[in-house]
C-alpha cells in the first residue's frame, strides 16, 4: 500500500464544498452501497462541514468538555458515527476526504490504507514547507507533539467510509472543547505554521495529487447525479 502499481486505476471525485455532517453522513452510506455492488469505481469525496463533533466506536462523551449551552451558542452538533476511535471536530477551515475505497483492489489491508493516508498528507504537507510524520498506534499526522490531521475509518464487505480531516485555518477554541482522540494533545493548523493563509482548495488538490499517487488512482471529476446514476 506504500505506493501503486501496475496501470493506474479510475476513481471519481466528488467534490461537495460546505455541508452538513448528518447530510454527508447518510451519503456517504449510499455511496459505499454503489461501491460495494460495483456500480462505481473508487470515489473520493471532499468537503468542508459546520462544526460538528463526533463520536467513533470508541469515544465517551467524558471528553466532551463544553456544556450543551456551549454547543448551542457555538452551533457545534454531535453524532455517534461507526468509524474507529474517539472524538474528534469536523469544521470550517478543515479539509475532509471521504474515501469510498474497496480494498480488495488494495491488497485487502486495512493498516497498509491506513499508513497510505498519512503517507499522502505527510507528502502534501511537505509541498507546502510542513514537516509531520505519523506517531505508532495513534492513525493520524502529527507536527512535533501537535496533531494537524486525524483519521477514522470503517470498513464492511472490504469497502471503506469515513476518512482524514486535516487542519488548513480551524477554529483552536472548538478543538478545545474536546480531548481529540481522548489525548490531552494540542491540535494545530496549515496556517498556523506557515504564518499566512492559503486556501482549502489549494490544499485539497495537493492532497488529491499525492492521494493519486499512493493509491494508484486516475481522478476524474464528478458530479453527485452522475454518480447515482449508477445506484442500485
Amino acid at each position: 500500500m506504500g505506493g501503486s502499481s501496475g496501470s493506474a486505476r479510475p476513481a471519481l471525485h466528488l467534490s461537495l464544498g460546505r455541508s452538513d455532517y448528518g447530510w454527508t453522513l447518510d451519503l456517504q452510506r449510499t455511496l459505499h452501497a454503489c461501491r460495494k455492488s460495483g456500480a462505481t469505481p473508487d470515489l473520493l469525496i471532499t468537503v468542508e462541514h459546520n462544526p460538528v463533533f463526533t463520536f467513533g466506536r470508541s469515544g465517551s462523551r467524558d471528553h466532551l468538555l463544553a456544556s450543551r449551552g456551549d454547543l448551542r451558542r457555538e452551533g457545534i452538533e454531535l453524532h455517534d458515527v461507526e468509524r474507529g476511535g474517539d472524538v474528534t471536530y469536523h469544521g470550517p477551515g478543515q479539509l475532509v476526504v471521504y474515501p469510498i475505497v474497496d480494498l480488495r483492489d488494495h491488497g485487502r489491508d486495512v493498516k497498509g490504507f491506513i499508513r497510505g493516508l498519512e503517507g499522502a498528507m505527510i507528502a502534501a504537507l511537505a509541498d507546502l514547507g510542513v514537516e509531520a510524520v505519523p506517531r505508532d498506534g495513534y492513525p493520524g499526522v502529527w507536527v512535533e507533539d501537535r496533531k494537524i490531521a486525524s483519521i477514522g475509518v470503517y470498513v464492511s464487505g472490504w469497502v471503506t467510509r469515513h476518512g482524514l480531516a486535516l487542519n488548513v485555518a480551524v477554529n483552536p477554541a472548538h478543538f478545545a472543547m474536546i480531548r481529540p482522540c481522548g489525548l490531552p494533545v494540542e491540535t494545530v493548523s496549515i496556517c498556523d505554521l506557515l504564518g499566512r493563509s492559503i486556501g482549502l482548495d489549494a490544499v485539497r488538490d495537493l492532497l488529491l495529487d499525492r492521494l493519486s499517487e499512493r493509491f494508484g488512482w486516475t481522478l476524474d471529476p464528478s458530479s453527485l447525479t452522475e454518480i447515482l446514476r449508477g445506484s442500485p
